[in-house]
């Protein structure tokens, strides 16, 4: 806390299909009672990718657009209104007569179009670029890379401990050494870590990272001294980083609203709505539903605003580092 098949979404001809889908139309009614409170907490489940959720989330606008909600869309299929719910989510496996069934209940007949959503499902079921770390790393986990991998931005708070996109090596190995695991799980988790952050330094210039930085977390020793001190001035490297934004929570204020907790934001650019996701000790919370996501949207940006700004933020981390961990 990409690019193989995920980041091909952000890249030559996918970038076009993906953008051509998600223009495809807006969200309308028609959804049965209870069908848009997309929320859900992972842990054990298959992840979804993210190719799986832009097609998902484009037959889900075709199916509202046309006024349908999902029993009725089932019942027009040969399938139930669970596995119509778990396309539209992407924790379903397209197979092309999956496809060819909603072209003919959505009136989907413009050639290229389904040539293109055809694409995007073929990419779907290709194996992730994380899938060789799978064994080891958690569903929850999973889905986050998914998220993280396809977001153009992303928002988060940790009161706990820094951003794993933050973290250097050595923090974040001496964070997953204390966790549990075999020593091979453990292993595979940095390396994992190490693929991310890779990735996102190799992404587009226009992906970006805004975190507010919990003062905790940088008085909470990780490692030793030199870790520390290492992963401070780190942060300060990447703070002259137009991809990286840091505010400071600062500790001794009364009137900081951090009862957000541990939460991240993506947001995606018009292929998918924004979700959250809220880490857990064993899972993490994924929020999907516009009025909840709203909700900690807000929260996050009230916490934004109360905590240093930038160049404050950098001169507080600068003299933690002189005063904590280089005497």
């Amino acid at each position: 806390m990409g690019a193989d098949s995920i980041t091909s979404v952000h890249s030559g001809r996918g970038a076009k299909v993906v953008q051509q889908l998600a223009s495809a139309g807006e969200p309308g009614a028609g959804d049965s009672p209870g069908a848009g409170r997309r929320v859900r907490y992972l842990r054990n489940e298959a992840a979804p990718s993210a190719q799986r959720m832009i097609l998902g989330n484009t037959l889900r606008r075709q199916r509202t657009g046309l006024g349908m909600n999902q029993q009725e869309a089932a019942c027009g299929l040969p399938g139930s209104s669970s596995k119509v719910s778990r396309i539209e989510s992407g924790h379903h496996q397209f197979k092309a007569h999956d496809l060819a069934n909603f072209f003919r209940l959505y009136n989907i007949t413009d050639p290229a179009e389904q040539e293109r959503m055809l694409e995007v499902a073929a990419a779907a079921n290709e194996p992730t670029w994380w899938q060789p770390w799978s064994w080891a790393a958690p569903k929850f986990m999973q889905a986050v890379v998914s998220f993280e991998d396809m977001a153009s931005r992303i928002r988060s708070y940790e009161p706990l401990q820094l951003h794993g996109l933050l973290q250097t090596q050595a923090y974040s190995r001496a964070v997953i050494d204390r966790g549990p695991g075999t020593q091979k799980e453990r292993d595979a988790l940095a390396e994992l870590r190490e693929e991310r952050k890779a990735r996102f330094s190799d992404a587009t210039e226009g992906k970006r990272l805004i975190v507010i930085i919990d003062e905790v977390t940088l008085r909470r020793p990780v490692g030793s001294k030199a870790v520390m001190c290492e992963q401070l001035e780190h942060l300060l490297n990447l703070s002259d980083d137009p991809r990286f934004v840091f505010r400071l929570a600062e500790l001794g204020r009364y009137d900081l609203p951090v009862d957000l907790g541990p939460t991240t934001i993506f947001d995606f650019e018009g292929i998918l709505p924004t979700l959250v996701y809220a880490e857990g000790y064993d899972g993490g919370l994924i929020i999907q539903d516009e009025k909840d996501v709203d909700i900690r949207v807000k929260a996050f940006d009230a916490l934004r605003v109360a905590s240093l700004a930038p160049r404050q933020t950098a001169r507080k981390i600068s003299d933690i580092l002189m005063h904590s961990y280089r005497r």
